[in-house]
């Protein structure tokens, strides 16, 4: 008879989500001072798509599946996914590659985004109070963007703005809440823990 002996390995890296909600929070930001009609869409916008909003958040996810978080790795992988794919939705007609998408396409291409964010909602009934705002607001967003491409309306497209700069600024506030907390081992910025 042999014996076997079992060894647990102990998880010691770094909490990966800060860093996914942070570059989430600040490129959603800055696109969405765009939207809100303070500047034209520019090339720091597309870069912060496709590095910060894009590649970070990939990575992130890839992270969160590492440490067993299928929430997180679904979260930041989708997202990070969608920010590469906005920016080869706005970059590849210029490039000439392919036709511009239609309004409608863009429509479907937001409602499905926003079907996709409320049901995530739904999963962080479970987690914190701060992140049942980013997702719950950012399910707004994606049905706002896509009522004001259906519409065209000016206005709405302004407000839309508005309201994605709310919604991108909580998930800085999540995401540098938790590195504050962890840091300071207390509760520096309240993320509204859920009771299970």
């Amino acid at each position: 008879m042999s014996d076997t002996q079992v060894y647990e390995i102990k998880d010691s890296t770094a909490n990966p989500a800060p860093l996914g909600l942070l570059a989430f929070g600040m490129t959603t930001v800055l696109l969405n001072i765009h939207n809100a009609g303070f500047y034209e869409m520019n090339s720091m916008i597309l870069a912060m798509g496709i590095f910060y909003g894009g590649l970070a958040q990939v990575i992130v996810g890839i992270m969160e599946w590492k440490k067993n978080n299928t929430f997180g790795m679904v979260a930041f992988g989708s997202y990070g996914f969608f920010w590469l794919t906005l920016v080869g939705l706005i970059v590849m007609p210029k490039l000439g590659w392919v036709d511009k998408s239609s309004e409608h396409a863009m429509v479907c291409y937001l409602v499905m985004w926003g079907i996709f964010t409320g049901l995530m909602f739904i999963g962080t009934l479970k987690l914190t109070r701060a992140l049942q705002f980013v997702f719950g607001s950012l399910t707004i967003l994606f049905f706002l963007l896509a009522i004001g491409d259906a519409t065209g309306n000016p206005v709405i497209k302004q407000f839309t703005g508005f309201e994605g700069i709310i919604c991108g600024a909580s998930a800085m506030y999540t995401g540098i809440a938790q590195v504050l907390n962890e840091v300071y081992k207390k509760v520096v910025l309240p993320l509204g823990v859920v009771n299970s």
